[in-house]
């Protein structure tokens, strides 16, 4: 019987950076699109036939929780998990850690952009309830946040495409 860390410390790693990507941007979703369903809700008291427009700027926030779906899944393909012939002991610590450490981007800025983008969102449903016509001005507002999680999903992208499992 091999030390446990060496023969699983590797796969819990990269497990752990997946997840992380995932968990952490999902989470920051489900926040940002609760603060601009909240303010979503006040308007449709007043004004319920906005609802497709509020709609559309909650969704906004929830974008970066799919970002960190694909890439779960994408670390997850370069581990070979969903290979038929995985083996959990050839992942070494030193790839595991190179599937953390890719993961990390998405993770941190998708977690974080996410109830940014939501604050902003909220903001924009204010804007339109003032000015039922300038919500293209929030959505584009909502855009420059999103810019960020998609900077963070490209170099999560790039860092798991040039890993060299295995090496």
């Amino acid at each position: 019987m091999g030390n446990f860390f060496a023969d699983f410390g590797g796969l819990a790693l990269g497990f752990l950076g997946g997840g992380l990507a995932c968990g952490m941007c999902c989470a920051g979703s489900a926040k940002g699109c609760g603060i601009a369903g909240e303010a979503g809700s006040g308007l449709l008291c007043e004004n319920p036939s906005a609802f497709g427009r509020i709609l559309i700027l909650q969704i906004i926030p929830g974008t970066q929780g799919l970002y960190g779906l694909a890439m779960w899944f994408f670390a997850m393909m370069r581990m070979g998990v969903f290979g038929g012939s995985f083996d959990p002991l050839s992942m070494t610590v030193v790839d595991g850690l190179r599937v953390f450490a890719a993961c990390l981007p998405m993770a941190l800025g998708g977690g974080l952009s996410a109830p940014a983008q939501g604050r902003v969102a909220a903001t924009a449903i204010q804007l339109m309830a003032k000015r039922p016509g300038e919500m293209m001005k929030g959505v584009i507002l909502c855009i420059t946040v999103e810019f960020y999680a998609i900077l963070s999903l490209l170099a999560t992208f790039l860092m798991l495409m040039n890993l060299n499992l295995g090496a």
